[in-house]
């Protein structure tokens, strides 16, 4: 399994969200992207996946942009890479909905593999926006 940059600057487009929120919350995604060094067109892409699962909301217009629709602590890792990567399987007979393995019975890496599947999501679900906030502390 490899995060690609959508996963990558999905993430880092929460975190900027959220530590840049003010009293009116809505942040031009144009500051955004130059905060991350992004373009605009790439955030572009990654921003209605995100805004169409109520992860973000967004205002066209003067003062318009971009805020989260929760609190940093209440969105988990998991579900964002989830959401722009798809599965988070290492191989293809783990993925969710799968159909069965034929060669699950004999296979000798069957239940390793899906052991790894467990321990890459459950990673990833322990780990919030609120924790990547927090700078410099190990997660």
């Amino acid at each position: 399994m490899m995060v690609s940059s959508r996963g990558r600057y999905a993430l880092r487009v929460m975190v900027d969200l959220a530590e840049h929120q003010g009293e009116d919350g809505y942040i031009p995604m144009k500051d955004v992207a130059a905060r991350l060094g992004i373009s605009l067109k790439y955030l572009e892409k990654i921003l209605p996946a995100l805004a169409k699962n109520q992860y973000i909301k967004g205002v066209h217009g003067k003062g318009g942009g971009y805020r989260l629709t929760r609190e940093p602590e209440e969105y988990r890792v998991g579900d964002i890479l989830r959401l722009t990567e798809g599965d988070l399987a290492p191989v293809a007979c783990v993925e969710c909905g799968a159909e069965p393995c034929r060669q699950a019975g004999e296979c000798r890496t069957f239940s390793m593999w899906g052991r790894f599947n467990t321990v890459i999501n459950d990673f990833f679900d322990g780990i919030t926006i609120a924790d990547l906030m927090r700078s410099g502390e190990p997660i």
